[in-house]
């Protein structure tokens, strides 16, 4: 709680009744009207009647803050005339917070395994989260404190994302400079051919997550494709003058503009090499995996009890990673020339083993 603030004026009594609320109730955690006065004597020292807490709350409710309260019919006496007559009394009060526990919880788990903000960045922005629900909300997130990280700390992380936001909404490019680990584990400027950092030009498009890392989809100056950089490995970013290169003249970009949700669909690691329909074969209990990979815009055929065939639109390289992480479970099919890169890298990969046991 806040320590006592003693002489401040009964004006402020709203305010501090709304941060009461705020902070000690929620929709299981409610306070009386008399919880209210007790509350405002001993955190700020201001002793105020019941009618006034109530004319307060009242007035709060009416201006519009989430602001509830439980009501109940009870028969009072009325004291000039004697006769019972009806009466409601409002009590339990709660403030209804912009999130729900359960969304706080979702929210806050994604950060926990957000591989690209850095430990300390996420226990920043979880006590935040946690601070947008009431004092009983706390307790539920402490263990989330000792989650490892392996990750350097990027200072330059969130002012990155507000930079690449904001030259998305202008429609302007943006500079940077790309980092690279070294062998010593540090994370270091990429060099150009002159031993000075090189500066990345690009056309910024969209920003998305993908397998617990953040990514700028954008066009790099010297080329007609799409690229992908990760955000945390930004560094220096600025906003230049000069407009984006519109989405539409890229190769393979078709005539409308950007789709986030059909590139993430045909870009599963976020490689960028060209798109197309590819067809492979997955053992049945594959089939759950494609879709959580590919989505449900796939289509499937020649089905056996052991096994199926798949067909996307995806990204070829995507694709390539896909049917080696899962191999043999995975064969591609089409098109040959990818299904022949599979091949002989799986050769190549027996050959180096086998020269490895001599």
């Amino acid at each position: 709680m806040n320590p006592a603030m003693p002489g401040l004026p009964k004006k402020l009594a709203p305010t501090m009744i709304v941060e009461i609320l705020r902070e000690c109730t929620d929709e299981t955690h409610h306070m009386t009207q008399q919880e209210i006065r007790e509350a405002l004597l001993s955190r700020y020292e201001m002793s105020m009647d019941r009618k006034a807490v109530k004319r307060n709350l009242d007035s709060l409710i009416d201006m519009g803050f989430p602001i509830e309260f439980s009501q109940a019919k009870r028969m009072m006496p009325d004291p000039k005339t004697g006769k019972v007559h009806e009466s409601v009394k409002t009590s339990d009060y709660w403030y209804v917070h912009d999130f729900t526990d359960a969304e706080l919880r979702l929210l806050i788990d994604g950060l926990l395994f957000s591989n690209h903000i850095p430990h300390s960045q996420r226990l920043d922005l979880i006590d935040k989260l946690a601070a947008q629900s009431s004092k009983y909300f706390a307790p539920h997130v402490r263990h989330v404190h000792t989650a490892p990280s392996n990750l350097p700390y990027n200072p330059e992380l969130f002012l990155t994302i507000e930079q690449l936001d904001e030259a998305i909404e202008c429609g302007h490019k943006v500079a940077f400079a790309y980092l690279e680990y070294g062998t010593d584990g540090r994370l270091t400027p990429k060099l150009g051919e002159d031993g000075a950092p090189r500066e990345y030009v690009v056309s910024p498009y969209q920003m998305a997550a993908r397998e617990g890392k953040y990514y700028l989809i954008c066009n790099y100056d010297p080329y007609d494709d799409v690229s992908n950089y990760r955000v945390d490995r930004m560094a220096g970013v600025r906003i230049t003058d000069e407009p984006v290169r519109p989405f539409k003249t890229l190769e393979g970009a078709g005539q409308g503009g950007f789709d986030l949700a059909t590139y993430m669909a045909e870009h599963i690691y976020m490689y960028s090499s060209d798109n197309s329909w590819c067809t492979f074969r997955v053992t049945r209990p594959m089939v759950s995996d494609v879709i959580d990979m590919f989505g449900h815009d796939v289509t499937f055929s020649d089905a056996t009890d052991d096994h199926v065939t798949v067909t996307a639109r995806v990204n070829e390289r995507a694709m390539w990673q896909f049917a080696k992480n899962f191999a043999p479970d995975v064969l591609i099919l089409s098109p040959q020339r990818l299904a022949d890169q599979v091949r002989d890298e799986a050769a190549r990969t027996l050959a180096a083993y086998e020269d490895v046991r001599g």
